[in-house]
């Protein structure tokens, strides 16, 4: 029951979203003189996409381990 609400609750964070601002100082004095404001908004969200995938192969590597260590202990039994 116990790993059913902690899988439950790692669902929920993954859909969970908040803004943030990911550009350094010098992208973000160029973009922010720029007009309107749309080459700043793409830059954000391509960072924030290529932030993505390090998460998903960590949970990857962390699933695989889980399922790994389950088995063996099957095993042993």
């Amino acid at each position: 029951m116990k790993l059913r609400a902690f899988f439950l609750f790692l669902i929920l964070l993954l859909f969970m979203t908040l803004s943030a601002e990911a550009q350094c100082a010098m992208c973000r004095a160029v973009l922010e003189s720029e007009e309107g404001g749309g080459a700043a908004r793409g830059i954000n969200n391509g960072i924030v996409y290529l932030m993505i995938f390090p998460y998903l192969l960590i949970g990857g590597v962390g699933y695989f381990i889980y399922r790994a260590r389950k088995k063996a202990k099957l095993e042993d039994n």
